[in-house]
């Protein structure tokens, strides 16, 4: 098969595994940067240039696409969807994993475990949103925020207030969640692909950061998933439209939480945590769907 891999670097270490386990399983695999895409829209004949030549003869992508070109880099995606290409994440998953506040409701509405969370249009009312999650402490995020930046932990009232004042006056859009004290500064990443979980590992942040992105200086070790926690994981995949995601829980008294689920999971620390070739399995999805 003919695959290419939507990146903006090929250095990266997600985007160079994919490309040796596509080679390793003989698929010819080149990897094109998808903001340097020309995107032609013609009756019939939807077609995408990239750098001065004609892309054809493409059988499926694996879309690698940064949170600051979602805009472009999802055109690109729905171009090739166009031109009846295989994509391991759908368009419109891609743009509906990107919206926090959207994949919250859609999470919501299919009855999954969230953490409580309060979203308001640079309400004044800071009290009656401090109120809303149960006080303080509490989890304030960036609705743009990625890898741990734009997340602040307010541990009492009135830093709540501050903070959400500050944000509300450079008019930044945030949400409100209750912190889950029980988590302990970790989550867990569970990895599906094709609507089975091929990884899992629990997260914990350094001593005194609450955050336990590896980005952050956190670390991972491999989990084994409990039954709820695995199908909480899969169903979140499954409701979101995503055939690859990293799903983000936290462990609680009343069960699994989904924080956040990943169109674009990155494959170094769960691959280092597993031992497992996550990338290979990936290549596999491809295979069976085409």
């Amino acid at each position: 098969m003919n695959i290419k891999i939507l990146s903006a670097n090929p250095n990266l270490y997600s985007t160079k595994r994919l490309v040796e386990a596509a080679k390793k399983r003989n698929h010819h695999v080149e990897v094109i940067d998808h903001a340097k895409c020309d995107i032609v829209i013609e009756k019939k004949n939807p077609c995408i240039y990239y750098k001065g030549h004609l892309i054809k003869d493409t059988d499926a992508i694996i879309p690698r696409i940064g949170a600051s070109v979602t805009f472009y880099g999802t055109a690109v995606v729905r171009q090739f969807e166009m031109m009846r290409v295989f994509t391991t994440t759908e368009s419109q998953a891609l743009v509906r994993s990107r919206d926090k506040l959207r994949s919250l409701q859609v999470l919501s509405r299919a009855g999954l475990g969230l953490p409580k969370t309060v979203f308001t249009n640079y309400s004044r009312n800071t009290e009656d949103v401090i109120k809303h999650v149960g006080g303080a402490p509490l989890i304030i995020k960036l609705l743009e925020g990625t890898q741990g930046l734009g997340v602040v932990l307010a541990e009492t009232n009135n830093a709540a207030e501050s903070v959400l004042e500050a944000f509300n006056g450079l008019q930044a859009r945030v949400i409100v969640q209750e912190f889950i004290k029980e988590a302990g500064g970790a989550d867990i990443r569970a990895f599906i692909v094709d609507g089975q979980v091929v990884g899992a590992m629990k997260r914990q942040g350094k001593e005194g950061e609450f955050r336990s992105n590896l980005h952050r200086g956190g670390s991972a070790s491999i989990i084994e998933l409990t039954d709820e926690e695995e199908n909480a994981a899969i169903k979140a995949a499954r409701v979101m439209g995503l055939g690859v995601a990293g799903v983000d829980m936290l462990q609680s008294a009343r069960g699994p939480l989904i924080l956040e689920v990943n169109s674009s999971p990155g494959l170094e620390g769960i691959e280092a945590a597993t031992g497992k070739d996550i990338a290979k399995s990936i290549i596999r999805y491809i295979e069976r769907s085409i």
